[in-house]
């Protein structure tokens, strides 16, 4: 049998429920789940109906996953049992991402489609393995390939947190040098400075003098993305990627005769989490994690939601 926390309705809390664990289909594995990240896009799932449109429910959550792979289904070959993977949540196979689509990584066991797999190198966690895929995935794709980041470019992160850990040491660790960050959090703001930013604010309109080029919102609250394309120098991009609110406001005549540009990045790609663990085997990206166990997964999104959570969130069912 397996467990997992399910959700069932907005504003409902997480049901603990068990069930059969599911038998791999060709083209699938099934994994025992390692670790799982947890971000405040799941905190605003449990909130906002609007989530609602894209969701199977019931469900168990949990979209940011590794295990170990127990059982592989017809045509698998490239993955075989005892595999240590994660899941691209944004992968090719097209089936969506677990924990909206499927059953995901809050539950001790789950499937994925193989097409959607990459493996784990040694050296890493599954606590690790689990938080690059949405936090190291993610903000890798936006600053990199979305907001097309060059080494000259003045460049503000918007959120400290799981996902701004992660794209500030990227940064940093590929020689930019003119980084800026933005959090309201005392944790976040210390962290932001012991990992090198240059300059670390509350709100962005205090770096309205630093002629940001680029500026990618990972907290996504609606004013936060308002005020940042107001900070923005003349043809700069806004990057969002948080989804805590699902709409913000727009100064018209700032944005068009200012010439600038907001774009959304939604996940990445699997070699987006590969470079990633590249990163993580060198030592030039070390996250930092905040580690529950499975019975204190819902305490743990509480503490998430209240900002008592330093770096990552990752609920850990082996190492």
């Amino acid at each position: 049998m397996k467990k997992g926390w399910q959700f069932t309705k907005t504003n409902e809390p997480l049901k603990l429920v068990k069930m059969e664990i599911p038998k791999a289909k060709p083209g699938e594995v099934i994994l025992r789940t390692g670790a799982c990240g947890i971000c405040h896009t799941d905190v605003g799932v449990l909130h906002d109906e609007g989530w609602l449109s894209i969701m199977n429910v019931p469900i168990i959550m949990g979209h940011e996953c590794a295990g170990t792979i127990i059982e592989v289904g017809k045509g698998v070959t490239e993955f075989k049992v005892g595999d240590r993977v994660a899941v691209c949540p944004t992968g090719p196979s097209g089936k969506g991402a677990p924990g909206f689509r499927y059953d995901g990584g809050f539950g001790t066991h789950m499937k994925a489609a193989a097409a959607d797999l990459v493996k784990v190198p040694k050296g890493l966690t599954m606590a690790e393995a689990a938080s690059a895929t949405d936090a190291g995935m993610t903000s890798y794709h936006a600053i990199f390939t979305r907001g097309k980041a060059k080494p000259e470019m003045n460049i503000a992160l918007i959120g400290i947190g799981g996902l701004g850990q992660f794209g500030l040491q990227a940064l940093i660790a590929a020689g930019f040098e003119n980084v800026y960050a933005v959090d309201v959090n005392d944790h976040a703001i210390e962290l932001a400075k012991k990992l090198g930013a240059k300059k670390v604010v509350r709100n962005i309109k205090e770096l309205k003098d630093k002629n940001l080029n680029l500026i990618v919102d990972f907290a996504g609250y609606g004013q936060t993305t308002t005020d940042a394309i107001e900070t923005l120098a003349w043809g700069g991009t806004c990057v969002l990627v948080g989804m805590a609110k699902l709409e913000f406001k727009v100064n018209v005549t700032d944005f068009i005769t200012g010439s600038k540009k907001i774009v959304a990045s939604n996940g990445g790609t699997k070699e987006d989490i590969a470079a990633i663990y590249d990163l993580m085997c060198t030592g030039k990206l070390t996250p930092l994690l905040h580690q529950v166990k499975f019975d204190d997964l819902p305490a743990g999104i509480k503490e998430l939601e209240a900002g008592k959570v330093q770096g990552r969130l990752v609920v850990v069912y082996e190492k």
